[in-house]
């Protein structure tokens, strides 16, 4: 039941409660007192016609006259007074009465021949004749002691019973929210101020099926994304620690080749030949210096939140003809042969540098990871089609529909199959015994290439088949009006 809903009944039920239980109680104590006075009243009315058999005697209604009978039938419980009848007080066995105390004779017949009862006694006034002349009025008080205790003794248990009432009650609602909202309230907290020491907590809270319930939900769903967050952030971390050591060795060593190189170029017993060599390593090192420290900036920029890459609406052929442009020279350079492969129809949304970079980035491995000798393709098709020359398991992956495909495929050794998805971490090489030369790179390349594909709305995919190569898949979609 939610708290809500268990709050409003419980709320109903506590201002229902009382009002029951006094209610009860009064009917309870009402029927008591109908029955004790019908009981009461023929008692007191059979003491009544007793009394009046003596006050009707003349005798007691002129002055100075004797009252001892009179006086022998009161008590504390039954008091008597005598009126003459111009309503002078003769006579009272009541001492609150006063003494000749003159009342009109409007207060005096009024309620004559009636039985009133009052809270704590019965009163009788009747009028005395002799001979059809009024002599006078006597009235009977006959007191309701019993009366009176038993409805002192029942205010009593009125008022203990509703103070038991309202005690039971209200620890019964203490109970009730205690079970209810503080003890799973103070459960959820010893669990925050747990997490909060960094312990990972389980709770049964869960099986609650109220507002708690969904808060400790909420909790250990937080707890999870926290945990997920910290591992992250932690694995993040320990990357960055491992970028920065790396970077820092792979910079410290074509920088000590540099400085040995310049202070070489110092000496005079150098040739022409030899100093021409060593400024050309120079430049050679300090161009792999320029790279790495781009791979870095780029690397560190693309995990920025707020870096968002700006893309423009492009010509697909006209575009992608001149991006796949100006690697021949390159490529014989590096001791491969080229083919390229241009089939793009449709406009397309684009970063040019940044999309020319992942093209540089993939040819660069190519470069690195390929058999000197052997033929690199690079291919921009559209999704549906297959260059002329690619492997069999790369037609095989090319499933997309529709978009455009950006190949680049090398032979080689290839690349084992628990090493596919590793490359794409940073830092991550391939065994350099299988690159050219021995070659290093940053190990940034396929990551960087992999986040610009990704911020373009595409995917990245490498396969390949050890002994015979590899090949990367970067997919595009289609300009659909919007950028």
């Amino acid at each position: 039941m939610k708290i809500k809903t268990w709050l409003l009944i419980t709320f109903f039920i506590v201002m229902v409660l009382p009002i029951t239980g006094a209610y009860s109680l009064y009917v309870w104590i009402n029927a008591y007192y109908q029955d004790k006075n019908v009981a009461e009243y023929f008692e007191k009315l059979t003491e009544l016609n007793q009394v009046k058999s003596v006050l009707e005697n003349p005798m007691y209604y002129t002055k100075n006259a004797d009252k001892k009978d009179i006086e022998a039938l009161t008590n504390d419980h039954l008091a008597i007074t005598l009126y003459s009848k111009s309503g002078l007080f003769l006579y009272s066995s009541n001492p609150l009465k006063s003494v000749l105390v003159f009342d009109s004779k409007e207060s005096i017949f009024k309620g004559l021949y009636e039985l009133k009862q009052n809270y704590n006694a019965f009163t009788y006034k009747e009028p005395v004749y002799q001979d059809g002349e009024l002599l006078g009025i006597y009235e009977i008080q006959l007191v309701r002691t019993d009366w009176v205790k038993g409805v002192e003794s029942r205010s009593w248990l009125v008022i203990v019973s509703s103070i038991l009432l309202f005690l039971l009650i209200y620890f019964a609602v203490m109970m009730l929210l205690n079970r209810k909202l503080n003890r799973p309230l103070h459960e959820l907290m010893r669990l925050m101020r747990a997490f909060a020491k960094g312990e990972h907590v389980e709770s049964n809270l869960v099986a609650r099926k109220d507002e708690i319930g969904e808060l400790a939900q909420t909790f250990l769903a937080m707890q999870d994304e926290i945990e997920t967050a910290r591992t992250h952030l932690k694995a993040e971390q320990q990357q960055k620690e491992l970028m920065i050591a790396s970077i820092s060795h792979d910079l410290k060593t074509p920088l000590t080749a540099i400085q040995a190189y310049a202070e070489s170029l110092q000496s005079k017993a150098l040739s022409e030949e030899q100093q021409d060599e060593y400024r050309q390593i120079i430049l050679t090192k300090s161009e792999t210096m320029k790279h790495m420290l781009e791979d870095l900036l780029m690397y560190t920029l693309l995990q920025s939140t707020s870096y968002h890459l700006e893309l423009v609406e492009v010509d697909g052929a006209e575009f992608f003809e001149m991006a796949l442009s100006d690697y021949d020279q390159l490529c014989k350079d590096q001791g491969f042969m080229l083919e390229v492969t241009c089939d793009i129809e449709g406009m397309y949304a684009v970063h040019p540098k940044q999309l020319q970079r992942v093209i540089d980035n993939l040819m660069s491995n190519a470069w690195r990871y390929g058999a000197v000798g052997t033929t690199i393709r690079l291919a921009a098709v559209n999704a549906g089609q297959c260059p002329i020359g690619c492997f069999d398991f790369v037609s095989n992956a090319l499933i997309k529909q529709d978009g455009m495909y950006i190949i680049v495929q090398n032979s080689g050794q290839g690349v084992k199959k628990e090493d596919i998805e590793k490359l794409f971490e940073p830092m991550y090489q391939a065994d350099t015994a299988r690159t050219k030369a021995g070659e290093r790179g940053t190990g940034l390349g396929l990551n960087i290439a992999k986040q610009i594909i990704e911020k373009h709305g595409g995917t990245v995919e490498l396969v390949s088949k050890e002994s015979n190569g590899t090949a990367v898949l970067c997919w595009l979609p289609p300009f659909k009006g919007e950028i």
